[in-house]
């Protein structure tokens, strides 16, 4: 038992379970954030209470150290593994047929999980800092109280062209990360066998696609919005 705790075959499986944990999160996060296309003050108001329940409520303040502890562990797991594969070749916990493992995703899942390292730092100075520590604008509702106005910080944000770009880029580097990386991770954990190999492969692709390209749409619609 201790010998499995050590081996291989378990970061592998923590990694993939940590990946999928995070999937399950942009799913979430990704549903959030859907408000913003709702227009006028109503959208303003519904995404601006969305975040401050983000930010106040205990069962979610929980949720993201699990969420925090989750990005850090699949990051050292996966790094580990990489360089470990690059040393010895052994079987990655990647996919194993022949037409995956020469695909431009797998040869650089390494690099596009750095970028990806790199895009939630700069995410995270651009929202989370800001909405914790930094000066913020303030919405005034109707009932005479104030919020912390996220939503206006957003559009602001996404007013910029370089960010704007920047946002839908790492969107598409998201998007062949998370192609192979759930593959990846269903294969680890004996998932993708017999008949459910279609099943699965059109699920991560669906998710892959979807998750990516709603993202992206966001600052693309605010974007052009202030035009």
């Amino acid at each position: 038992m201790d010998s499995f705790f050590t081996s291989n075959l378990f970061r592998k499986t923590v990694a993939a379970l940590s990946g999928l944990f995070l999937v399950l999160f942009l799913i979430g996060h990704l549903l959030g954030n859907l408000q913003l296309f709702i227009p006028s003050e109503l959208g303003q108001t519904r995404f601006n209470k969305y975040a401050l329940f983000m930010t106040t409520n205990p069962a979610v303040n929980i949720l993201s150290i699990l969420t925090y502890s989750s990005i850090i562990v699949h990051i050292l797991l996966t790094l580990y593994l990489a360089i470990k594969s690059r040393r010895a070749r052994p079987i990655q916990y990647a996919v194993s047929s022949g037409n995956a493992n020469s695909s431009w995703s797998s040869k650089n899942m390494t690099l596009l999980g750095i970028f990806i390292f790199f895009f939630i730092v700069i995410h995270m100075k651009s929202f989370w800092y800001k909405m914790h520590f930094g000066d913020m604008p303030y919405q005034h509702l109707n009932d005479g109280t104030k919020i912390k106005d996220l939503y206006q910080v957003t559009v602001n944000a996404f007013s910029d062209p370089l960010y704007t770009f920047f946002y839908v880029f790492s969107m598409v580097i998201l998007y062949f990360h998370l192609k192979h990386g759930i593959e990846s991770a269903i294969q680890t954990l004996g998932l993708k066998t017999g008949s459910y190999i279609k099943i699965f492969k059109y699920i991560s692709m669906v998710i892959a696609v979807f998750i990516p390209g709603l993202f992206a749409s966001i600052p693309i619609f605010l974007f052009i919005k202030q035009l």
